[in-house]
């Protein structure tokens, strides 16, 4: 396959647009039944859970969490925090609360992080937001059984961003036993001339040190026992797919567990829509993570 570098711009825009790439409809209609389809998800949870919305996890405007409770007693809960997409521009948790609707039937807490998107926010700041949310969560649920990444499109990359952490510079060391990385982008450099890159402004000494494919060293130090489920769409672009294939095989060589889903008949964004759905193939794949498919 052509690599990056070699592409014309066009070319590169279009392969790092993914919109452009569904197999069910137009460019513009398969954003607009996104923003429906997950906007309706997170009401119908919100009406299944306890809520407790606009939980803070750091002293800024953005820095919140929507934390998605089943209404049962048992003591044997597992969390997932789902970090959103959007190309770190678009979305909020307002509408990342959907897949809490299988999740809580079976006892898992779903929290939905909130960061500061762009331009409000750079790429560094939300990394770091979502690193301090995570340690967030861990003080105040520890008690719970499980610690759980789920992360969509820039949300992958965020959450991947996560496992490559060196905690020493916390108070803490979150034991993160599993991850959900759906149809992420793991090297932040081919964004950089694209129109993605304008709210961002990314300069290449940032995305290197924001690309989770130049960190997977350090991912062995903070999490040794995760458990790493690498996703992507059959009907993602060709430069999202060798991105995932590419993590994916980086993660492997470095004796990480590891395995790579490629969800047929899916693009990039019905593959996580789906996550409403107890019977679909990555909400199997992340209960059964957690003990309890």
């Amino acid at each position: 396959m052509t690599h990056w570098q070699d592409m014309k711009k066009s070319d590169l825009e279009r392969q790092y647009s993914p919109s452009q790439w569904s197999h069910r409809m137009s460019s513009d209609d398969v954003i607009k039944a996104h923003v429906t389809a997950l906007t309706e998800g997170t009401k119908r949870a919100r009406d299944l859970a306890q809520t407790l919305l606009n939980v803070p996890y750091g002293e800024g405007d953005g820095e919140k969490l929507d934390v998605y409770i089943p209404k049962s007693n048992s003591l044997d809960v597992s969390l997932v925090i789902y970090i959103h997409g959007g190309y770190w521009q678009f979305f909020s948790k307002e509408e990342s609360g959907f897949m809490a609707v299988p999740m809580i039937q079976k006892g898992v807490v779903v929290v939905a992080v909130g960061y500061d998107i762009a331009p409000k926010g750079n790429m560094d700041l939300m990394v770091s937001q979502i690193r301090r949310s995570v340690v967030s969560v861990m003080q105040q649920y520890s008690h719970f059984r499980g610690l759980y990444l789920c992360g969509h499109s820039a949300g992958a990359h965020l959450a991947a961003m996560v496992l490559s952490t060196d905690w020493s510079q916390y108070n803490i060391t979150p034991q993160i036993n599993g991850a959900l990385l759906v149809s992420g982008i793991y090297d932040l450099l081919p964004i950089l001339s694209t129109k993605t890159n304008e709210p961002l402004k990314m300069t290449e000494e940032v995305a290197l040190r924001n690309s989770p494919m130049k960190l997977v060293p350090e991912v062995k130090l903070s999490s040794p026992n995760c458990h790493i489920v690498v996703a992507v769409a059959e009907h993602d672009s060709p430069e999202f797919r060798s991105q995932s294939e590419e993590y994916y095989k980086d993660l492997k060589k470095s004796g990480l567990n590891v395995i790579l889903e490629d969800v047929p008949n899916t693009d990039h964004f019905d593959i996580m829509e789906q996550m409403t759905n107890g019977e679909y193939h990555l909400t199997q794949v992340l209960l059964k993570m957690m003990g309890k498919s």
